[in-house]
Parts: structure tokens; C-alpha cells; sequence
């Protein structure tokens, strides 16, 4: 009985996560008494989704405050390299005015890009790998399709660190880091 209940519930996640990449998704679903159809195109919505974070990439490239976070819905989160970094959009707002007014803000060019969708097909998440001046970071994130626009919910900067150097990275973070996590221990 114990293994049905899982095979049950692996199956359900697996279909919660599943999308297909390769041509239209229909789904049906069922609100109240009436059924409704949603369906979109996953290699167009991917297209979108692609020209939308280039474009969001280089509005920062060219310190354009305003288009830089139109491209954000009004609660979107970005967390950013530092781990103090989990900032709401206006405090992310607030905490990138003077760079940006400075006309130094950052320059980020995706390598490689990944998108994966919802079954909806108005949700999809997605990871790149970045050129930047601090070489090679991850960037990932959801977006949200509102309207016929799809916005950033949430964005996830990383730094990449070579694994056989992942000892020397600690002994640079480890004094810095240590105390942080005592404060968050005793949270």
C-alpha cells in the first residue's frame, strides 16, 4: 500500500513538472462546472522569454533605470551574490538607483539559456550561464506571463565557482560568512 501511495505521488509531481518544449501544449482544466481550454506554444513563448531577459540584460547595460524594471512584476523578488542580498523590488529599486545613475550598472550577456515551463504554459523558470565582470554567474529565475508580456518574479544572480577551488573560496568567505551565520542560527 505504501509503495502505491508513492508511485502515486511521484507520478503526480512528475506530471506537475513535465512540460513539452517542442510543439503546442493543450491543457484542460476544470473551474467550477465550466471547462476551459489553455493552450500556448511553447517554442514561441520560449523566443519571447529569451528576447525579454536579453532585453532586460541590456537595459541594465545601458543603465536605463525605468525599462531595466518594468521588465519586474510590482512583487518580484532578486536575490542577489552576497547573502544579505534577498531584496523586494522596491528595496532592490532603491538599492540599484545610484548605481544605475552612475551609468554603472552591470553588464550581463547570456552564454546559455534553459526554460521550462508550467503545463498552464503562463509560468516557466529558467537558468543561464552569464559573461559578466565577475566572469561566469548564474542567473535563473521564474517569469510570469501578464497579459501577452512575460515578467520577472524572480531572479537569482549566483557566482560560479570552479570545484577545485571551492577550498581557497572558503578560507576567503569563512571569516565574513561565520559570523552571518550565527545571526541567522539564533533567528
Amino acid at each position: 500500500m505504501k509503495n502505491i501511495f508513492y508511485s502515486i505521488v511521484l507520478v503526480s509531481f512528475w506530471g506537475f513538472i513535465s512540460c513539452n518544449s517542442s510543439q503546442t501544449d493543450t491543457k484542460t482544466t476544470k473551474a467550477d462546472t465550466t471547462q476551459k481550454t489553455i493552450s500556448f506554444d511553447a517554442v514561441d513563448s520560449k523566443k519571447q522569454i529569451a528576447a525579454m531577459l536579453d532585453s532586460f540584460n541590456v537595459a541594465a547595460a545601458q543603465s536605463n533605470y525605468e525599462k531595466y524594471f518594468n521588465f519586474f512584476t510590482e512583487d518580484a523578488i532578486f536575490i542577489g551574490t552576497d547573502a544579505t542580498e534577498n531584496w523586494n523590488k522596491q528595496a532592490f529599486m532603491k538599492w540599484s538607483k545610484p548605481h544605475f545613475d552612475k551609468k554603472k550598472a552591470w553588464n550581463f550577456k547570456a552564454l546559455e539559456r534553459n526554460i521550462y515551463f508550467s503545463k498552464t504554459g503562463d509560468l516557466a523558470w529558467f537558468d543561464e550561464l552569464l559573461d559578466t565582470s565577475m566572469k561566469i554567474c548564474r542567473g535563473s529565475g521564474v517569469v510570469v506571463k501578464q497579459g501577452d508580456k512575460w515578467k520577472v518574479q524572480q531572479y537569482v544572480l549566483s557566482m560560479t565557482i570552479p570545484n577545485d577551488q571551492i577550498d581557497p573560496v572558503l578560507k576567503l568567505k569563512a571569516p565574513i560568512e561565520d559570523s552571518l551565520i550565527q545571526k541567522l542560527k539564533q533567528k
